[in-house]
């Protein structure tokens, strides 16, 4: 797909320029990232009889629609896309138990869930998809995801050479690349990824400028526990991750959205993380929630700082 016919607004020469840089980038044999490139092209070739993504498990294709030695090849590449963050997936009868329990966060969107009937929408840090696939449930026109990382990226282009959405691209660019998009977008989705910014405002004020007037934004964060407007510095790390930057309170999260010019703000769910959530699987074999909070105090993160919460907040541009 040619964004820059999708996306006429878009500024074409620097966003086939930064297209253009990243190709370049992935395909340097230096870093690895060829491997995946070819775990997905061994296996391009196979189609999905069907999809269902209505539930809680998107489901591509079934066992019968591949031979025994088709389902052993398959399962290997998927193994080879290991850690699986996001899910749960059925591909091709193969079942992959994510590190995330996705449908749970998904499901507590589902109330919120503004209508995607021919829109067009992004879904920024998308990582394999899951979400797009099932945003794809509700027949948006375009659903564009940001996915800089190599892994993910082809993770999602192998899945959906199985189940042939056109109308799902994912694009190796990353939130920084929202000024490129301005007024593009019905909505955006943006889960998980404020607080690896080191400017959450400027990343707000991005997110505002991309979409158009009268356009709605979800964001889902790690939060704070406590009603102070108030966010956390980490010295080094939070909860094991060096790539946090600001944890703010659900509060401190809706100022910043009412100060960078939305309206409608609003929280619609916060709970507690919890290990039922997060967890260790077959699929993801490396530290999970468990390992990042206190063992003699579940309120603590193993750095003494309050264990994280989850907060959803849903915000409009004005019209």
């Amino acid at each position: 797909m040619d964004l820059t016919l999708a996306f006429p607004q878009a500024d074409g020469d620097r966003l086939r320029s930064a297209l253009a840089e990243k190709a370049a980038w992935i395909n340097q044999e230096k870093k690895g990232f060829l491997r995946y490139r070819r775990l997905m092209e061994a296996v391009s070739h196979l189609r999905a009889s069907s999809c269902d993504f209505s539930g809680d498990v998107v489901r591509i294709g079934a066992s019968t629609d591949l031979s025994p030695d088709q389902q052993l090849q398959l399962h290997q590449v998927l193994r080879g896309f290991m850690p699986w963050r996001k899910g749960p997936f059925s591909v091709f009868g193969i079942d992959i138990d994510a590190e995330w329990r996705s449908e749970r966060k998904w499901n507590r969107i589902i109330p919120e869930l503004p209508d995607l009937t021919g829109k067009t929408v992004a879904d920024i840090g998308c990582n394999n998809g899951y979400y797009m696939f099932r945003m794809a449930h509700h027949q948006p026109a375009l659903v564009l995801g940001f996915e800089p990382y190599v892994q993910h990226y082809y993770t999602f282009h192998t899945l959906n050479a199985f189940a042939g959405q056109r109308h799902l691209q994912v694009e190796p660019l990353g939130i920084e690349h929202l000024p490129l998009f301005p007024e593009c977008f019905d909505g955006i989705f943006c889960l998980g990824i404020l607080y690896h910014r080191p400017s959450p405002l400027d990343a707000l004020r991005d997110l505002y400028a991309a979409l158009k007037p009268g356009g709605w934004l979800i964001i889902e964060s790690q939060a704070l526990p406590g009603q102070e407007p108030v966010a956390l510095f980490p010295r080094s790390t939070y909860a094991k991750v060096p790539g946090t930057w600001f944890v703010p309170t659900g509060t401190c999260l809706v100022n910043w959205a009412v100060r960078t010019g939305f309206r409608e703000v609003r929280l619609f769910c916060e709970h507690a993380m919890s290990s039922a959530e997060q967890r260790r699987t077959a699929w993801m074999d490396f530290e999970s929630y468990e390992d990042f909070i206190d063992r003699d105090n579940q309120a603590l993160t193993v750095e003494g700082y309050p264990a994280p919460r989850r907060v959803f907040l849903k915000a409009t541009r004005q019209p």
